[in-house]
């Protein structure tokens, strides 16, 4: 968020429809660089910055998207049955895009 005018201006950052990410945002360059680590999906959102003096204020949004390789939320587990018995794989999986999750028996897809 570089702005330039005089008086210098005061940096201001929000999230625009919550709060920015607790003990995980730093700033730099007197405010004018907001810093997150370890970035989370929850962390997407318009984040905007606010530069201020005694003669005005500008502000602007910056859009971020966490964008996530397929993750696993409930990881398939492997079965021992017997026959006539019944059994239930379980697969669950997230990211950003949303992945799709096919099936396949022995490479032949079911």
């Amino acid at each position: 968020c570089f702005c330039f005018s005089r008086p210098t201006p005061v940096i201001r950052w929000i999230k625009e429809g919550g709060e920015l990410p607790a003990n995980r945002t730093f700033f730099e360059n007197f405010k004018k660089t907001l810093k997150i680590i370890d970035v989370s999906e929850a962390d997407s959102g318009n984040y905007k910055c606010t530069a201020r003096n005694v003669l005005g204020s500008v502000h602007h949004v910056i859009s971020v998207t966490v964008k996530a390789a397929p993750y696993w939320i409930t990881a398939p587990r492997n079965l021992v049955l017997s026959p006539g018995e019944d059994g239930t794989l379980i697969c669950r999986a997230n990211g950003n895009p949303k992945p799709s999750i096919s099936w396949l028996a022995n490479g032949v897809p079911i």
